[in-house]
């Protein structure tokens, strides 16, 4: 296919007020990226594919959200919603360039695979002036249905206006298809006469072709490819299809998931070969783990980039800019921002991590602080190399530990600690012989007296 050049015009002018949303339909994120996204990445893994965008008012959203994974698109503004071959002629202009073929994509059709639209092209690329892209359904209520003869397509039956006999057809519309090229205009232009409703269909070119004499066929894809999105509940049947996949795709690939049902992946999630991932482990965007890590359960990860062997959690946070080095440890319930920890460093429990380098093979005691924030401005800590920061200890940006730095436990650390040295930040303890008592006594007759009015 990749031969053969390619338009994949992608109507994306749907409100989608079934979302009950003020954001558009095809705005709306399917593992961290738009629908739209996934159906232009779909089409732009096909080859040389071009890709025009037809959207209603306010479409520069839209725009935009495509614009990093097809920075050439056009945009066509669709004046009146008339129908879906009215959407496609918006983009006469571009068809009218001169393509081999020419795709009719959905923003809000995410799942479509690669392989189901090279499908479609080949069906043109065979000499078919039109393919359509059909699927089997256990229950086709609903759907229109694609009538056939003799191998070829020769009519999409809605259900409304479908036969008995035809609508026990389990063979269904899924909306996508393929058009020659050089066959695509006069086909939409004689889709001349409007319907009751004052729409044009896309789909009656296929008895105007028929009707011509030339070739339609159907080529026939997974459910999952055809499955558009209205509802809330359809984005929630869609994400979970495509974390299914994508998971079975890393298993695969060599990734161990020991409960894979409860691990959320993100669209751009890299995952190298011999990485082990426990229960209920949640990647967001911008997410790299390489090969031997293992993140352990209930684990939340973005931005963040993890090393040969490490290991992270479990209950461990890792926020933007955090990079873990080589066999080095993020352990329970702690938290990492914009801060690397070389090779060997440990940072095992109860600790934030933020705005910090932490040098290779250094020990941060639990419930240690990086003090990043004065209200107004970050600032940097540096730990140097085998340091050790003892547990309970604030480290006050900014601040340097010098390599082999030493701080004692509870150490609320203001100045730089030269290597080798041993930091002590807290004030000295003092021992009142019986206050305790006196003062518990105190307590006690307080809270008496409240209790007796």
């Amino acid at each position: 296919m990749s031969q053969r050049r390619c338009l994949s015009i992608i109507l994306a002018a749907g409100e989608g007020t079934r979302m009950k949303s003020a954001l558009p339909k095809v705005l709306h994120p399917l593992a961290g990226l738009p629908l739209v996204a996934h159906a232009v990445n779909a089409a732009r893994n096909g080859g040389d594919v071009d890709v025009a965008l037809v959207v209603g008012h306010g479409g520069e959203a839209v725009r935009h959200a495509v614009l990093p994974f097809a920075p050439e698109a056009e945009v066509f503004i669709q004046e009146q919603r008339l129908g879906t071959a009215h959407a496609v002629l918006a983009a006469r202009e571009k068809i009218a360039r001169g393509y081999d073929d020419i795709l009719v994509m959905f923003g809000d059709t995410p799942l479509v695979e690669t392989e189901a639209l090279d499908a479609l092209r080949a069906g043109i690329a065979g000499g078919a002036a039109v393919a359509v892209m059909g699927f089997r359904a256990p229950d086709p209520t609903g759907y229109g249905r694609l009538i056939e003869k003799d191998g070829a397509l020769v009519a999409i039956r809605e259900e409304r206006e479908a036969s008995a006999v035809e609508r026990r057809i389990d063979f269904c519309n899924g909306g996508i298809m393929a058009i020659a090229g050089d066959r695509t205009l006069a086909l939409l232009d004689a889709v001349g006469n409007a319907n009751a409703k004052g729409e044009f269909y896309l789909t009656d070119i296929v008895e105007i072709a028929t009707s011509q004499g030339l070739n339609v066929v159907a080529t026939t894809a997974p459910y999952e490819s055809v499955l558009g999105i209205n509802t809330r509940v359809e984005l929630a049947e869609a994400e979970a299809i495509w974390q299914r996949r994508r998971r079975r795709a890393l298993m695969l690939a060599g990734v161990s998931m020991t409960a894979p049902d409860t691990v959320q992946l993100c669209h751009d999630t890299q995952i190298a070969q011999d990485v082990t991932i426990e229960p209920n482990v949640v990647f967001g965007p911008g997410v790299r783990v390489a090969s031997g890590a293992r993140i352990r359960a209930f684990s939340h990860l973005e931005g963040a980039s993890v090393a040969e062997n490490a290991e992270i959690g479990p209950y461990a946070r890792l926020r933007p800019g955090s990079q873990i080095g080589e066999s080095a440890k993020v352990g329970n319930f702690c938290e990492v921002k914009n801060a690397v920890v070389d090779s060997g460093a440990k940072v095992n429990h109860l600790s934030y991590i933020g705005d910090a380098h932490i040098g290779a093979k250094a020990n941060i005691g639990a419930g240690t602080i990086t003090c990043n924030y004065d209200g107004f401005l970050k600032h940097h800590t540096e730990i140097g190399a085998g340091a050790f920061i003892g547990s309970n200890s604030s480290l006050v940006a900014p601040v340097t530990i010098h390599d082999g730095g030493y701080v004692a436990s509870g150490s609320v650390i203001t100045r730089d600690v030269p290597a080798d040295a041993l930091a002590f930040g807290r004030a000295r303890q003092e021992n009142k012989e019986g206050l305790g008592k006196t003062l518990r006594d105190k307590l006690a007759a307080e809270k008496a007296a409240k209790a007796r009015k």
